[in-house]
């Protein structure tokens, strides 16, 4: 009885541990981490004097969350532990696209969808890829890949038809395994893929205007 007493009590203290220690693990706090939008552009591009929307971007549940992900394996997701984006990926990409328009200088005006702008143009991503692959892995270190992949269709919104689509994809491969090394990564990942979805867009839709003159909604 008193074996039994005593391995009773043990695993009890042991669970009292166990629960302790994911207590204290769920009550570390996460790093916030941000993203930062395109500045520098080229000097070619033309300007459109055309109002544009930005919607936010589709994408699948895995990247649609504020979470960092990983895949260790292609067919694996998971996430960084302590590690947050500031909002979640399609938001953010979408802030970022529009302040990425406004940098580049060449439109009239852009906006989110959420802010009532009435659109000459629309622009509508779908985020496919935005995550870190695992690529090799050792004892002593890990290498991870960031993958970045974005489908863009600019909308006519006076026609309401498809004006054109393309398909950005970046990879970056991380200076190491460490988080401030992975957010880095995803930074100019994306980075890339927005300046070549902007200037795309805009040479698209001036391309289009051209072609098709009417009055700005401006």
């Amino acid at each position: 009885m008193i074996r039994i007493l005593f391995l009773t009590l043990s695993l009890a203290l042991l669970g009292a541990c166990t629960g302790l220690d994911t207590l204290r693990q769920a009550s570390k706090p996460n790093n916030l981490y941000l993203l930062t939008p395109k500045s520098t552009f080229s000097s070619s591009l033309p300007r459109v004097q055309k109002q544009i929307v930005v919607q936010e971007p589709t994408a699948t549940a895995a990247v649609n969350t504020d979470q960092i992900a990983i895949q260790p394996t292609p067919l694996q997701v998971q996430y960084l532990p302590q590690a947050r984006w500031v909002d979640r990926a399609p938001l953010i990409v979408q802030a970022l696209m529009v302040e990425s328009f406004e940098n580049s200088g060449k439109v009239a005006a852009v906006g989110r969808s959420t802010v009532g702008l009435r659109a000459d143009y629309v622009i509508q991503p779908d985020l496919r890829e935005f995550q870190g692959l695992v690529v090799s892995e050792t004892e002593d270190s890990t290498s991870i890949r960031v993958e970045v992949r974005m489908n863009i269709k600019i909308i006519d919104e006076f026609e309401d038809k498809i004006i054109a689509s393309s398909s950005f994809r970046e990879y970056v491969v991380s200076a190491s395994d460490q988080t401030p090394d992975l957010v880095e990564a995803f930074d100019i990942a994306l980075g890339k893929t927005m300046r070549d979805a902007v200037e795309w867009s805009v040479r698209k839709i001036h391309t289009h205007s051209a072609n098709n003159p009417r009055p700005s909604l401006q």
